[in-house]
């Protein structure tokens, strides 16, 4: 008898953990669904709103490190009526794009103390880009041609011009230039926030001297003293 019940159980636990996967994933589709698409109204009136859908606050351990920004030019076109139908549109509106080095991935491993040169060498992690934020509320020129521009047309146009300032506005931000301009701020930075400490514990003249992955394959020919690290330091020091 046991070995014929077994085979069942072991099918109905099977069958119930599908439905409650089901279920759970048809759940999080229509939150996303209603979340996304679905117009909230006022409970008297059914007159669409202003209003902040959700809301979600997490930490972070990312250290603002710069910030490019500038005015971006977009243009798009849209085609209709078999060819017939060509609207063009070009924007110019303000840009923005932020640099990011995540200092919760420093760590002990990450520092060296050279005692003869009294200097701090820290590998740091690579700079990160934030997604850009382009202003399409501050616009400062928007010009839209074609003999007859449909609703549907002069949305489709919006659309493209925004998916296009955001792709050239990350273009410009990943460039090597821009990356390299960066990471030196992100060192200047890097070098200050580390030195402090430092110095409150009474280490003056630090050298600080801050790499990036990129750099370290071609790290010069000094070699490091790594026989004692920073917290030892200045707990020598005390």
């Amino acid at each position: 008898m046991a070995s014929q019940v077994r085979p069942q159980a072991l099918r109905l636990v099977v069958a119930v953990v599908v439905l409650l996967a089901l279920a759970v994933g048809g759940w999080l589709l229509w939150q996303r669904y209603e979340e996304r698409y679905t117009v909230t109204t006022e409970p008297d009136s059914g007159q669409a709103v202003t209003r902040i859908i959700t809301a979600r606050l997490s930490g972070a351990s990312a250290l603002k490190v710069a910030s490019l920004s500038g005015t971006l030019q977009a243009t798009a076109s849209d085609v209709r009526g078999f060819g017939w139908l060509r609207s063009d549109q070009v924007v110019k509106m303000p840009y923005s794009v932020d640099y990011f080095v995540d200092v919760g991935g420093i760590g002990d491993g990450q520092l060296s103390w050279s005692a003869d040169t009294r200097t701090l060498v820290v590998d740091a992690p690579e700079v990160t880009v934030a997604r850009p934020n382009v202003d399409e509320a501050a616009r400062t020129l928007i010009q839209t041609n074609g003999l007859y521009v449909t609703r549907e047309a002069a949305a489709a146009l919006s659309q493209r011009v925004s998916s296009v300032a955001q792709t050239r506005a990350e273009r410009e931000a990943r460039s090597p230039e821009r990356l390299a301009q960066a990471r030196e701020m992100a060192r200047a930075g890097l070098a200050r926030l580390l030195a402090a400490p430092l110095a409150t514990a009474g280490e003056r003249n630090v050298r600080v001297v801050v790499t990036f992955p990129a750099e370290r394959a071609v790290r010069n020919n000094e070699r490091w003293d790594v026989s004692a690290d920073p917290a030892e330091v200045v707990a020598n020091r005390r």
